[in-house]
């Protein structure tokens, strides 16, 4: 099933803001569950339709992008498409990503495996029976490609997804630092920059990061905001090797789970340096990239007539792989 855009969403910004203003599913039906992490730490996961104990129905696991939550339209679309073939379907969110703020003066980042890696174990062990399929999109997307390359031949995961996914993080901050992409990145900082305040009400983040909280709001970008904040809360040296280490590209080759990657030459949030060349693929990945669809968009369908294909997509290689099994 290839992507086709609509005639009149063909440009890359038209299919990243269309789906965020014209994708309503109606009121989903959920069930919160707070998880408990190894550090004293939190997270809310949101399911839809939560499975019976010792049922055999698959659950798919969702990784929302950079400042995304329940909330986020991809999110519930998804959740509503895979509800009505029948699958149960479950968000993680990242730390301070709910309505609740996280306990820590920590937050998350694109290279964090460790809180996804709990969670999915957790369900393994919770529902033995049940057959786990995990999608991340955009930071999600790379934070669940550089997890499967860690697990290798010990992923409990049944078969992958990736959407928008940034593979190369460096590249990834530069590119939506240009042109008109800067509107999203203004957008996202302004978010990031909000849960940023509430840490500092919260914790004596001087102290930590040593950046003064008048100086918050004079972080413009994501190397800055990176620089300032995700590096030295997490541990690394500075920006640039919180990206060389967190990027997912390097970690494609040791993947052994069957892994679909969907990818936009349009995508106005990066540019071709992030798509992975034949030799960096294991043969458990199966890589699309289209010349059409933004960032997490791919709106086809025809004239006035819209479609979403990402679910369709999605669906039709769940079904393909289990036929292969």
């Amino acid at each position: 099933m290839k992507f086709t855009p609509s005639p009149f969403l063909k440009n890359g910004h038209l299919q990243t803001i269309f789906p965020t203003l014209f994708s309503s599913v109606g009121e989903l039906k959920v069930e919160r569950e707070i998880f408990e992490l190894y550090d004293g730490d939190e997270v809310e996961c949101v399911w839809h339709k939560k499975p019976k104990l010792n049922s055999n129905q698959p659950i798919i696991i969702l990784f929302h992008g950079l400042a995304g939550s329940f909330n986020s339209p991809y999110i519930q679309r998804a959740m509503d498409q895979f509800d009505r073939v029948g699958y149960s379907v479950v968000l993680m969110h990242f730390r301070g990503c709910s309505n609740i703020p996280n306990r820590l003066p920590r937050s998350y980042h694109s290279g964090d495996t460790e809180d996804a890696k709990s969670w999915i174990l957790y369900l393994k062990k919770k529902f033995p029976t049940n057959p786990l399929i995990a999608i991340g999109y955009s930071l999600g997307g790379n934070m669940l490609l550089k997890l499967l390359g860690e697990w290798g031949e010990d992923s409990p995961l049944l078969f992958a997804v990736a959407v928008s996914a940034p593979m190369q993080l460096e590249s990834s901050a530069n590119s939506i630092n240009r042109g008109f992409s800067k509107i999203y990145q203004y957008r996202l900082m302004h978010s990031l920059k909000k849960q940023l305040e509430v840490k500092y009400s919260q914790f004596d983040m001087e102290s930590l990061i040593g950046l003064k909280r008048e100086n918050i709001q004079k972080l413009k970008t994501f190397w800055e905001f990176d620089e300032a904040y995700t590096a030295p809360i997490h541990g690394f040296k500075n920006a640039k090797d919180y990206y060389q280490k967190s990027s997912s590209k390097q970690f494609l080759k040791d993947i052994k789970t069957k892994t679909l990657i969907i990818h936009a030459r349009n995508d106005p949030f990066m540019n071709d340096e992030v798509i992975p060349k034949s030799s960096e693929l294991s043969n458990s990945i199966q890589l699309e990239v289209y010349d059409h669809g933004g960032h997490v968009g791919f709106v086809g369908g025809k004239k006035f007539s819209f479609e979403y294909w990402l679910e369709s997509r999605i669906l039709e290689f769940i079904k393909k792989s289990n036929e292969q099994i």
